[in-house]
């Protein structure tokens, strides 16, 4: 499936938008984020401003996502690839594939990383030809550039056609967050631990009032026309490590379709509940059951290896430090292969201790 091309006119349009809502005075700035549903139980910590609210110990997207990690400079090494057969040739004729993690409004970090890898040139202009680039979502929230990010993006899609390659994109769960902060605002939706709304969310995970200052209507249609899920050379790519997706259909063509009729119809409980099980995460992660879980969606979807962003690699590793921002993180080299060697995570965590992961595949030891 193209992606979003089969799709009719979306209504993400800014003329039809709330006034958006900015972080009040001493909203926290950085990158907050909360306790995941299928994680360790830990306690939320609900931002500063926020008025106390007894929470549930399940998950719920308007609780901190997940620790915050200060970066530091004692960094330890952990080497996570493991070795696999070298690449063969690429089908059609057309060039490697290269996968991106989750960039978060890390612009720089973003330009460097593509020019260490070839993938573009020093003015920021594709120049990899025929080689095929997918980023696996999260563009924007906490980090300072999300605006940047998209344009970019959305360049790089422009000149990687002209020059007999692509670069595409898959929607994360911050895609659906700063869609719904947008077009909802203040509206009230139903959550776990009751009533909540996007704006409220956003600004708890990492909104950046700079990015919504600039979000423009091109930036909002191409962000409801992402698909959520694709398959190449065997890799099936997808944002969230959560098996969620088996809830919106039984092939590729049929959730991606069920994505975009949801964000279509536009009710404002309906995206939220899409973006709650699109925040979940580490489906994969447990010893007994991940691996089974990743066959799941290799079975309903095809494909040899999962690889996915959405859930740093140091929490995967669960060895990060406090959550307090004390202790030793972990320098990420590259990405984190497990469940039996059936996932490939791709969140090097350029949010916290970590690092902006774009790499080839298949992964090479």
């Amino acid at each position: 499936m193209t992606q979003g091309a089969s799709q009719g006119p979306m209504v993400w349009t800014m003329a039809t938008q709330p006034p958006a809502s900015v972080p009040p005075p001493g909203a926290p700035a950085g990158p907050p984020v909360g306790q995941p549903l299928d994680a360790p139980a830990a306690p939320p910590v609900p931002p500063p401003a926020a008025p106390p609210v007894q929470l549930p110990e399940e998950y719920t997207p308007t609780a901190r996502d997940l620790p915050v990690i200060g970066r530091t400079d004692t960094l330890v090494d952990h080497p996570s690839v493991v070795p696999v057969p070298e690449p063969g040739p690429a089908p059609d004729g057309l060039g490697p594939l290269y996968v991106v993690g989750d960039v978060h409004g890390y612009y720089d970090e973003l330009r460097a990383a593509l020019e260490a890898e070839g993938l573009i040139d020093a003015d920021g202009t594709w120049a990899a030809g025929n080689a095929r680039l997918w980023f696996l979502g999260d563009f924007t929230d906490r980090g300072p550039d999300g605006i940047g990010v998209i344009d970019l993006v959305m360049q790089l899609s422009a000149e990687a056609a002209a020059a007999g390659g692509y670069c595409k994109a898959l929607m994360g769960n911050h895609e659906l967050l700063l869609l719904g902060a947008k077009r909802f605002g203040d509206t009230p939706v139903q959550s776990g631990a009751g009533t909540a709304s996007f704006q409220a969310a956003w600004l708890l995970n990492g909104g950046q009032k700079t990015d919504m200052d600039r979000l423009q209507d091109h930036h909002l249609q191409w962000m409801a026309r992402l698909d959520a899920v694709m398959e190449e050379d065997g890799h099936l790519l997808v944002h969230s490590d959560t098996t969620a997706y088996l809830e919106y259909g039984d092939s590729i063509e049929a959730v991606n379709d069920t994505v975009h009729e949801v964000l279509t119809r536009s009710e404002a409980d309906e995206v939220w509940d899409l973006f709650r099980k699109f925040t979940k995460r580490f489906a994969f992660r447990d010893e007994t059951a991940g691996a089974q879980a990743v066959r799941e969606l290799l079975d309903a979807y095809g494909g040899h290896r999962v690889v996915h962003g959405h859930s740093p690699i140091p929490y995967l590793l669960g060895e990060v430090g406090a959550e307090d921002g004390e202790g030793e993180g972990i320098a990420v080299d590259g990405p984190h292969v497990y469940a039996d060697g059936l996932a490939i995570a791709m969140d090097g965590g350029i949010t916290m201790a970590g690092k902006l992961l774009v790499c080839q595949l298949p992964l090479v030891g």
